[in-house]
């Protein structure tokens, strides 16, 4: 997914898309400011898409593709209810543009909070994990073994300027995601 203003590219992330006809959860923070949103779907064929909701307090934002491949599968949600500490869980993304990519980890910690490094937003009630996630991985589903989206990766904590993986990553849990396109997750 790449953000483009003035014909410049200016941020790529992940998404997922959780409703077959092109509805795609994505940060908020991958296309905010955009003036064009183009998706790649894993065919490799392309749409720009719109913008159709936001909810900046969990940094989501809901698109819709305008062009969809013919076989468009949604992905499959599972509650967060009864996730633990230690369940294996795998984000899904394009880190630094490169991917696909999938990388393992465990969750480490639930109801977790996270400050911006700018200091502005507060979020809360954050899945903690451990999977590596980089900068291309926001918006994208972290996912349990047997394939259903718990959460959208959001978040890396870094206390440097580098913004690389130390170890500690945040996702919105897929309950506070699908509300965010209004609609009930299961």
């Amino acid at each position: 997914m790449q953000a483009v203003s003035d014909e410049v590219e200016f941020g790529v992330g992940s998404g997922v898309v959780i409703v077959d006809k092109g509805v795609i959860l994505t940060n908020w923070h991958v296309v905010q400011g955009a003036d064009r949103i183009k998706v790649t779907f894993m065919d490799g064929s392309e749409s720009e898409a719109d913008i159709t909701g936001v909810q900046s307090e969990d940094d989501l934002a809901v698109l819709q593709a305008r062009k969809i491949p013919d076989d468009l599968v949604a992905a499959t949600m599972r509650s967060t209810g009864d996730l633990a500490p230690g369940d294996k869980v795998v984000a899904v993304g394009f880190p630094f543009g490169i991917g696909p990519s999938a990388s393992a980890g465990i969750v480490s910690g639930l109801k977790r909070s996270f400050k911006s490094p700018d200091g502005g937003q507060t979020m809360k009630n954050l899945i903690q994990f451990d999977a590596a996630a980089n900068p291309g991985n926001s918006g994208g589903p972290l996912v349990t073994l047997d394939g259903h989206v718990v959460g959208i990766v959001t978040a890396i904590m870094n206390p440097t300027s580098a913004r690389t993986f130390i170890g500690i990553g945040f996702a919105v849990p897929i309950e506070n995601a699908a509300g965010a396109a209004g609609m009930p997750p299961f």
